[in-house]
C-alpha cells in the first residue's frame, strides 16, 4: 500500500469517544453518496474536496483493515473486517443500540459490526484539520471492533476507552514505522498538545458510565501504543 501523508493530529481528533452497538434505524441502509456541506475554514493543506474526503476515508479503512489483517495473520487467527462504514447526514438516521445517533458523532455497533458516523460533521473537522482525522477517527472506533473479535469487555468504561487509545496508537506508529503512513516533522508534538487539550471534565468520575479518562490518561495510553506497539494495550 503506498504511503499516505498524515497531517496535524489535534485536538478535534478525539472528539470521536462515543461507542456502542445496534442495527441501522428502520432496517434501511443510509444514503450511499450522502451530500457533504462545505463549513469549516479551509485547510492550509489544501485537504478541502469532498473526492478528497470520500479517497482519504476509503485509504484509511483499507490501510486499518491491513494491519489489523496481519496482526491476526501473526496470531495464527483468522480476522474478519469490520462489516461496513456507514455514513449518515441527519440525527437518527442510524440507530444503534436501539438508541439513535446525534450528529457530531462517530460510534462501533457491535450489533451489525460496524462503523457510523456523521458525514458532514467529519468532512468539516477534515477541512480544518487533514486527513490525519480520518485515520484517528477509524484507528479509534476499529479498535473497539477489535475489542469485540477479541472478546474484551472491561467492567468500566474508561478501561474500553482508553484500551482503544493504546490500540489507535499503535496502529499509526506500527503503520508510520512500515512506511504505509508518513508523520511530518511536528505531526507528533501537534497531536501531544491536542491529546492534553481533551479528557473528561475535572468532576467526571473515573467509574462513570461513558467516561474516557482525563486528557493525561488519554495522551498517556495513546503513546504507549505509538511507542511500543499492541504491548501496553494488553490485548
Amino acid at each position: 500500500m503506498s504511503a499516505r501523508r498524515l497531517t496535524v493530529l489535534s485536538i478535534l481528533l478525539l472528539t470521536l469517544v462515543a461507542c456502542g452497538g445496534g442495527p441501522l434505524v428502520d432496517g434501511e441502509e443510509p444514503t450511499a453518496e450522502p451530500t457533504v456541506t462545505a463549513t469549516g475554514s479551509l485547510n492550509p493543506d489544501g485537504t478541502d474536496s469532498p473526492e478528497e474526503f470520500a479517497a482519504d476515508m476509503k485509504d484509511a479503512q483499507e490501510v486499518a483493515e491491513d494491519y489489523w489483517s496481519q496482526i491476526f495473520e501473526r496470531a495464527g487467527t483468522r480476522f474478519q473486517p469490520i462489516s461496513q462504514v456507514v455514513p449518515y447526514e441527519r440525527e437518527g438516521e442510524v440507530d444503534c443500540a436501539g438508541e439513535a445517533l446525534p450528529l457530531n458523532n462517530a460510534v462501533y455497533c457491535s450489533d451489525g459490526d460496524f462503523i457510523a458516523y456523521d458525514v458532514n460533521w467529519a468532512f468539516d473537522v477534515f477541512r480544518q484539520i487533514g486527513d490525519s482525522f480520518l485515520f484517528y477517527l477509524l484507528a479509534h472506533e476499529y479498535a473497539h471492533g477489535i475489542q469485540a473479535r477479541l472478546g474484551i469487555q472491561k467492567r468500566f468504561t474508561i478501561q474500553q476507552e482508553l484500551q482503544a487509545d493504546c490500540m489507535a496508537g499503535a496502529f499509526i506508529g506500527d503503520e508510520q514505522r512500515a512506511g504505509a503512513l508518513v508523520l511530518q516533522e511536528g505531526d507528533t508534538e501537534e497531536l501531544a498538545r491536542g491529546l492534553e487539550s481533551v479528557g473528561d471534565d475535572p468532576g467526571q468520575p473515573w467509574f462513570a458510565e461513558g467516561a474516557h479518562g482525563s486528557a493525561e490518561q488519554r495522551t498517556e495510553s495513546f503513546e504507549q501504543g505509538f511507542n511500543d506497539s499492541l504491548t501496553p494495550c494488553k490485548l
